[in-house]
């Protein structure tokens, strides 16, 4: 009955006022706001057919969490740059980031720096 019984998540959210349904719904929300983001950088009349531009489309319409959106970023990124050169995917991709905080389990969206 491990299910019946409280944990410290549901705890504190009682105590924040908002119910563990109202989160998810608001995560799911943010996921989704996160999806369209991404395909924005797709240029629409590119993802018809079987293209690199289609393939990315779908990869990303179909992820079922931000860690799955993450990883695409890469790929992503040099869709992007096949078309519109790296300085330009890199701002488009790099515009993405802020969406993805509270949606990664700390450290993964942290970057690298040279050296470290």
């Amino acid at each position: 009955m491990r299910w019946a019984k409280p944990n410290l998540r549901n705890g504190m959210h009682s105590l924040l006022g908002k119910s563990g349904a109202s989160i998810a719904v608001d995560r799911d929300a943010r996921l989704e706001s996160l999806r369209d983001a991404m395909l924005e950088c797709i240029d629409a009349r590119h993802a018809t057919g079987m293209t690199p531009f289609a393939q990315m489309f779908t990869r990303i319409r179909h992820s079922n969490s931000a860690e799955d959106l993450w990883y695409l970023r890469g790929d992503l990124m040099a869709l992007l740059s096949s078309i519109h050169g790296e300085a330009l995917a890199r701002e488009k991709v790099d515009a993405l980031t802020p969406l993805f905080e509270g949606l990664l389990p700390p450290g993964l969206s942290r970057t690298r720096r040279p050296g470290h």
